[in-house]
């Protein structure tokens, strides 16, 4: 039986409802408040001690994590799609939800979602993750352009009307309408705007990403300059989240999970719940290692293609090969020497590594 009574939200912009349940799992309380930091607080002291706070991740999880851990033995955060089915059972509403998210909390079924311990983190990551949809944004707008163009059976690609000076030449190269062309226009000073803002976030990533040690360390390995090495530092948060390296490769999207059931075969395949961003990342990474061709990473790559390897899973074991090797200098505090690439030299060097 647990020993700590359970506060459990479910969070709305305005109100939240809140259960209470006591050690041996029974909802001893159940109530409204609005959500803000003082009613939330006031509810959470009149509750005994020990006490634990669980959410489910959402928009304002963050917040309340941060103002109301001080207040409580434990919060923890909830990924809610490992909650869904649950929740959708039997009656639902907002404080049967709440009590329902506090049973799967004391029965220890939740999983948790990380949250960076300082704001200054948090700031950092949401400015890497703005600038990853500015960029978005602008191939969104870029695209509506290319396809406007294939509609009147004209194909260009984008570098065609990147730059403004260049658009009414290539307009009056092509038999568009009128009507055609004015929402060209329209669409080309949305891309305008897309760019403008992609280039200020990126100077605005860089100047944050010089700041850290770890992320100065990561643009020396090959295949990761600012923007990269920023978001897999952000996302990633700390080494000490995971075990080891293949818990680091299934949250990067590069590992493998194990699938089977009775006298069937056993599958493997990539996880397809991950960080999409962090997952172009390191594709990204060992792409442009393995096209620049002269660095350790690159040498890999030839090996496993000369053993019979696809083109997808040596690419994947190179990516692996980096996010390990970003991954203990993050531990170490070293620097990157390329004859480490693909040895144990943590172990040679003596190194212990304890896992948080």
């Amino acid at each position: 039986m647990n020993r700590f009574y359970v506060i459990a939200l479910d969070v709305g912009c305005a109100e939240s409802a809140v259960a209470v349940l006591s050690p041996s799992g029974r909802v001893v309380r159940r109530e409204r408040c609005a959500t803000r930091i003082p009613a939330l607080v006031d509810v959470i002291e009149r509750v005994a001690t020990p006490r634990h706070l669980v959410m489910e991740e959402g928009s304002m999880a963050d917040w309340l994590w941060r103002h109301l851990r001080p207040h409580v033995q434990e919060a923890v955060v909830s990924d809610p799609r490992r909650n869904h089915l649950v929740a959708r059972d039997g009656d639902k509403d907002d404080p049967i939800d709440a009590g329902k998210l506090g049973l799967l909390y004391q029965g220890g079924f939740v999983r948790r979602v990380h949250h960076p311990e300082t704001l200054a983190r948090q700031e950092f990551k949401q400015t890497v993750l703005l600038y990853h949809d500015r960029v978005r944004q602008r191939v969104r707008q870029a695209n509506q352009v290319m396809a406007m163009f294939r509609e009147c059976g004209e194909r260009i690609s984008e570098r065609r009307f990147a730059r403004p000076e260049e658009r009414e030449a290539l307009l009056r190269s092509t038999s568009l309408s009128l009507l055609y062309r004015a929402q060209l226009r329209m669409l080309w000073d949305g891309y305008d705007g897309m760019c403008d803002q992609v280039r200020t976030m990126r100077r605005m990533v860089i100047r944050l990403a010089k700041r850290e040690s770890a992320i100065r360390a990561f643009v020396t390995v090959p295949g990761y300059k600012w923007i990269r090495a920023a978001t897999f530092f952000v996302c990633v948060d700390t080494p000490w989240r995971f075990r080891n390296k293949s818990a680091l490769w299934k949250y990067l999207g590069i590992g493998l999970e194990r699938r089977h059931s009775s006298e069937g075969p056993t599958y493997l395949r990539v996880p397809i719940e991950v960080n999409r961003p962090l997952k172009n990342v390191v594709h990204g990474a060992a792409r442009s290692a393995i096209a620049s061709g002269d660095n350790p990473f690159a040498d890999q790559h030839r090996r496993w293609r000369d053993a019979g390897l696809t083109p997808r899973n040596a690419r994947r074991n190179v990516a692996r090969s980096q996010a390990t090797m970003l991954w203990s200098l993050w531990k170490t505090g070293g620097v990157y020497r390329p004859e480490w690439v693909g040895a144990d030299w943590m172990g040679r060097a003596g190194m212990s590594l304890q896992t948080g």
